[in-house]
This record gives C-alpha cells, structure tokens and sequence, in this order.
C-alpha cells in the first residue's frame, strides 16, 4: 500500500510535469523542473513521515467512511484549479512571455515560499496522527485533537502550509496570469478550512475547548 502511494504521487508529479512542459512548448523549461524537483521532495519525505505511522499511513492511501460529501467536490475543484496554474503558467513565462520580464529573485522567494508550505504541510502530517486526505471525523480510529507541535499556533496548519504553496508559485513561475488560479486555489482552500472547523466543532470531543486556546485557524493574528 505504502509503495503504491508513493508510485501515484509520483506519477501525479509526473502528469503536472508534462502539463508544464506541454504548455510552454520546450523542454529547457528551468521552473517546470524546479517544480517537478520540490514535488519529488515533498513525495519522498512524505514516504519516510508515513512509514513511522502505518495506520496513518493506510488513512492516507485509503481514507475510511464518513468523509464529507462537500469536500470531495472541493478536492475536485482544487485539482481542476492546480491544472489551471500549471497551464497558464507553462503558457504565459514558458511560451508566450504574457507577464514583463522580472528579476530572478522573484523566482527564487517563489521557490523558498513553495518549500516553506511543504515544511509546515509535512510538520503537520508528522505530529498528527489523524491527518487524513479528506475531512472527517474518525471515530473508527479512535480520533483525538492534536494540540502539539504547529497546532499549538493554528488549527490546520495543513491547509496553510497549502496556502503558503499556492502563494509561491505565480513567484516562482514569474507568471502574474498564474495569480488567478492560485487565489481561487486559496479561496478555496479558506472555505474548506472554515467547513472543515465547523465539522470537528460539531462532532469532535475536545475541540471546542481546543479552538478556545488556539484562536486561530490558519493565520496567527489574522484568522
């Protein structure tokens, strides 16, 4: 199961690879490859996170029953927009140069931004055992809140980790049509983290005394 997971996320790299290359027209396409290599990474690091966890492990590959019907339409959504990006990004820096030419180091905080979202994204995964691809309550495996490590700072550091990635990529990619999916994608992401928080207020013990000592759902200060 575990090596099955990892041979889909890498050949959904794989896919976006193409996607990137496909749009811009060329293969000396340097930020698809820069893409392609943190996609890898976050692939890898997550394969060793998941190893420590098997029962996390099989909740990833394959969640268990009660998931959200709304959230299955989101993650739809989501990839739908992650498709956008990655085309109008190939279309725009790698083909037709839509967006003025800007310096490198643009580039460059796009990438550090794209990183610093797979760290918090991972982080989170390692400290909470019920970090499962969909939204929903597991009550088959025993779900407890996970109030340690960037929980005690946000309730789905996740989500923003995710944010952090979206934010990053019209900068590395130097690509301001790109913005346009990747605020959607953000927009998105908000909502299925305010869902999300009223699910778990609902119907997980504990997480009403939780979201009263952790304020914040995503942003410290802001939200």
């Amino acid at each position: 199961m575990a090596v099955r997971a990892f041979l889909v996320n890498s050949a959904a790299n794989i896919v976006f690879l193409c996607i990137l290359l496909v749009s811009a027209g060329r293969l000396n396409y340097w930020p698809a490859w820069a893409y392609a290599a943190i996609g890898l990474l976050t692939n890898a690091l997550m394969r060793l996170i998941l190893r420590r966890d098997p029962d996390l492990e099989r909740e990833r590959s394959k969640p268990g029953s009660g998931a959200e019907a709304w959230d299955k339409r989101l993650l739809g959504l989501g990839l739908l927009l992650t498709v956008a990006m990655l085309a109008v990004a190939g279309l725009d820096s790698g083909r037709f140069g839509w967006s003025p030419r800007v310096s490198w180091v643009w580039s460059a905080c796009g990438a550090f931004l794209t990183l610093a979202g797979m760290s918090v994204f991972l982080q989170a995964m390692k400290e909470n055992q019920f970090f499962s691809a969909v939204v929903r309550v597991q009550r088959d495996r025993g779900h407890t809140v996970c109030k340690s490590g960037p929980y005690k700072i946000v309730r789905h550091p996740g989500n923003a980790g995710m944010i952090i990635g979206a934010i990053g990529f019209p900068l590395l990619f130097m690509s301001a049509w790109s913005v346009v999916p990747a605020l959607l994608s953000v927009v998105l992401m908000v909502a299925r983290t305010r869902l999300e928080d009223s699910v778990l207020e609902k119907d997980l013990d504990g997480y009403r005394d939780y979201q009263r000592a952790t304020r914040y759902r995503l942003a410290p200060g802001i939200w």
